[in-house]
Parts: C-alpha cells; sequence; structure tokens
C-alpha cells in the first residue's frame, strides 16, 4: 500500500521535533488509534453483515450495542481504544483480541517505537 506524500505533508504540518511524532501524545500514537478503531469498526461491520444503522439490519436479532473502551499497554505508554461491541456479544475482534491488553502483532517489542532511531525526516517545506 503507498500513502500519498500529500497526505504525509498535511500530518507532518506542525512538526517541529521527533516528540511531535513519537512521544508520549505524537502523531503515530494518534495514527495508530485511529487505525485501530476503524478497523474494529470494519470488523464489526463483517461481522454483522451490515453497515451501521443501515436498515437491513433492523430486527435480525444482533447489531452494533455501543463501544467499550479498551486500554493497551506497552514501552509506547497507554493507549486507549473505544471498541465497538454487539448486542448478542458474539463479536471477537482480530485486530485488537479481547483480553488483549499488551503489545500489538506486528509491533516491535518496544510498542510504536521504532527498532531504529528516528532522524527528523527531511520536509518538502520551510518550517
Amino acid at each position: 500500500m503507498t500513502i500519498d506524500p500529500k497526505l504525509i505533508d498535511q500530518l507532518l504540518t506542525n512538526y517541529k521535533k521527533p516528540e511531535d511524532i513519537i512521544g508520549e501524545n505524537g502523531l503515530l500514537k494518534e495514527l495508530t488509534k485511529a487505525i485501530l478503531e476503524r478497523a474494529l469498526a470494519a470488523e464489526m461491520t463483517d461481522h454483522l453483515g451490515y453497515e451501521k444503522h443501515d436498515p437491513a439490519g433492523h430486527h435480525r436479532g444482533n447489531s452494533c450495542n455501543g463501544k467499550s473502551q479498551k486500554t493497551l499497554k506497552g514501552d509506547f505508554g497507554e493507549l486507549e481504544l473505544e471498541t465497538p461491541r454487539d448486542r448478542k456479544a458474539t463479536f471477537d475482534p482480530k485486530i485488537v483480541a479481547k483480553g488483549q491488553t499488551r503489545r500489538l502483532h506486528g509491533y516491535n517489542n518496544k510498542g510504536t517505537k521504532p527498532a531504529v532511531p528516528l532522524q527528523p525526516p527531511a520536509l518538502p517545506f520551510a518550517l
């Protein structure tokens, strides 16, 4: 998958120091949260077989039933996620499994910290 360079430039608009990207409230943590929550919503849609608020889901016996808070912990700190739940409690998310509180699969053992130190990227504009 290729990410549009214009999107990256937009995300880096306020970049001034490495902590803005890899810090406690940095861009990587915010992006991780947003992507995981979107993936969880997509998994719920797949599980139920219809989009949220779709009339096709009315009177089918199972539907989205709000969200629960989940805290992932790691060297990157704590990451609060909102995970969707269904009325029958049969939703079994894959990207962040039930009961999972530590380490995301696919990340190194330091959470969102890179395996090698990050150097500030060369920006196509002046700060």
